[in-house]
């Protein structure tokens, strides 16, 4: 459906689209949504990794010494935002007063 655009209908879709957002805002969504890709594509790397150390682990090995505990994993939060960095097994706490 896309390949089956006009040049015509394609400038028709930007300028909609500039209308709609502002030509102020443009650049702006488009660095968010470069960051969120980034995000997603380290993300998606870091669980294969970690399925691929599963899979090692998993096959047994006579001469393997015990290992070390791993340290918790921890969410990492978007480059300025400091509120949501937090390790992932966090109990919740509850004040008291």
């Amino acid at each position: 459906m896309i390949g089956n655009l006009k040049p015509l209908e394609i400038l028709l879709i930007i300028a909609v689209i500039v209308l709609l957002f502002g030509a102020k805002k443009l650049p702006e969504m488009a660095r968010s949504l470069g960051k969120s890709a980034r995000i997603l594509k380290s993300e998606a790397k870091a669980m294969k990794k970690d399925g691929e150390n599963e899979d090692a682990a998993a096959a047994p090995v006579a001469d393997q010494a015990p290992q070390q505990p791993v340290a918790p994993r921890t969410i990492q939060a978007a480059p300025g935002d400091v509120t949501s960095s937090r390790p992932v097994n966090e109990p919740n706490r509850t004040t008291q007063g």
